[in-house]
C-alpha cells in the first residue's frame, strides 16, 4: 500500500464520518425544536383551558397553537 492510496483512504473515511455526524446532529435538533413546541403548547394550553383533552390536542398542533395563543391572548393573560 503505497502513501497516496493511505491518505486517500482516511480522507474518505473521514469524510464519511463528517457526513455522519452531521446528519445526526440535523435530526436530532429538529426532533428536539418540535417537542420544545409541544411542550410549550401544552402549558399555554392548561393555562387558558384547565383541561387535558385540549392540551393534548394542543401537543399534537404544538407550533400552530403557539402561535395561535400568542395572536389571541387576552388582557388578562398579560403580564
Amino acid at each position: 500500500m503505497t502513501a497516496s492510496s493511505l491518505v486517500s483512504c482516511i480522507r474518505g473515511s473521514v469524510g464519511d464520518m463528517i457526513g455522519l455526524l452531521a446528519q445526526s446532529s440535523t435530526t436530532t435538533v429538529i426532533h428536539n425544536g418540535l417537542g420544545i413546541g409541544a411542550v410549550i403548547a401544552v402549558v399555554c394550553s392548561w393555562q387558558r383551558n384547565r383541561s387535558i383533552l385540549w392540551a393534548i390536542l394542543a401537543a399534537i398542533l404544538s407550533w400552530i397553537y403557539v402561535i395561535y395563543f400568542a395572536l389571541s391572548r387576552r388582557p388578562d393573560e398579560t403580564k
